[in-house]
């Protein structure tokens, strides 16, 4: 009896496991949708259409942003950019498998320069199964290595 329950923990948790490692993969891949979408449609386009109805969005020397109408109102009256992207380096997802995390290096250029900085996403899964943004910011830094 012993062995069959030992048997079944293993199973369990190479399972849960296995999970993780999918939902990351879902997360980065998520991620790098939305730069893209980024690249094409704009910065403002992009996190609207991935934002979760109750997303909170960080801003420079602002208070943050909550809710989607809220973050809607804010990028109507802002011009969008085509030359903002950004690329995960690292993911994380809680063994429930409904939220996570992203966070990486952004670059963005100007006609004159360029410039750089970190940031971090919270991803909330819906229930159709897609990732939405649930909190979203990030700092300027120097150019990463």
């Amino acid at each position: 009896m012993k062995i069959l329950f030992a048997i079944f923990c293993l199973v369990f948790v190479s399972c849960n496991e296995n999970n993780i490692e999918k939902n990351k993969r879902e997360l980065i891949n998520a991620d790098i949708a939305m730069s893209n979408l980024a690249m094409k449609g704009g910065f403002n386009h992009s996190i609207f259409l991935n934002a979760d109805t109750n997303i909170v969005k960080f801003q420079e020397n602002r208070l943050p942003l909550i809710g989607k109408n809220k973050l809607a109102v804010i990028l109507e009256k802002n011009g969008d950019i085509k030359t903002l992207s950004w690329k995960p380096v690292g993911a994380d997802v809680a063994a429930s498998g409904d939220l996570g995390y992203t966070w990486g290096n952004w670059k963005y250029l100007a006609p004159d320069t360029a410039y750089y900085g970190n940031y971090f996403t919270a991803w909330k899964k819906q229930k159709d199964g897609r990732w939405k943004v649930a909190l979203d910011g990030g700092n300027s830094s120097p150019k990463p290595e």
